[in-house]
């Protein structure tokens, strides 16, 4: 069964990255300064077009000092139109991927720090950033996505403070 995350992962500097090489440029990333604190977050955005366009984020932050994205476009077939008819299938979807996502880059993470020894390195890997707030269509969906996050074991973050889903991953949906 092919996973629905192999293939390449855009990064503005390195180009095209399969997962593998995206876990490498985390790694590599946070051995540059050791000395700082590591956020790294997932989340996910959706078009609205005729064809279902999921774009979903990886972004390390290093604390007070930028950052770094690697991206994802999901795409499904035009049939699939049908399976995202509304808005809340959308978002539902977005929240979905990210936590599929993040699931399986968190074992990816945990294995490749255990191989490295990266006692040096200072990062956490808690957050999945949805693009709901409490403005907007989308207030009477907090709980359900927010509950949906936290069952696969990651601490929510809804807009304002949701900037991987609604501002990095929505410039490319």
């Amino acid at each position: 069964m092919q996973d629905i995350f192999d293939g390449y992962f855009y990064n503005p500097s390195r180009g095209n990255l399969t997962l593998p090489r995206v876990i490498d440029e985390l790694f590599n990333y946070m051995a540059e300064d050791t000395e700082r604190f590591y956020d790294i977050i997932v989340g996910c955005d959706s078009s609205s077009g005729e064809e279902p366009n999921f774009p979903v984020a990886v972004v390390i932050l290093r604390k007070g000092g930028g950052g770094r994205f690697f991206l994802k476009k999901i795409k499904y077939p035009p049939s699939a139109k049908k399976k995202f008819f509304n808005w809340k299938a959308r978002v539902l979807n977005e929240v979905l991927l990210s936590c599929q996502l993040a699931l399986s880059l968190r074992e990816k993470i945990i294995n490749k720090a255990a191989q490295l020894s990266t006692d040096s390195l200072n990062y956490e890997f808690r957050y999945i950033h949805a693009d709901v707030g409490e403005n907007g269509q989308t207030k009477d969906m907090i709980k359900e996505v927010v509950g949906l996050i936290r069952g696969n074991g990651f601490e929510p973050k809804i807009k304002p403070e949701s900037y991987v889903a609604s501002v990095v991953a929505d410039r490319y949906s």
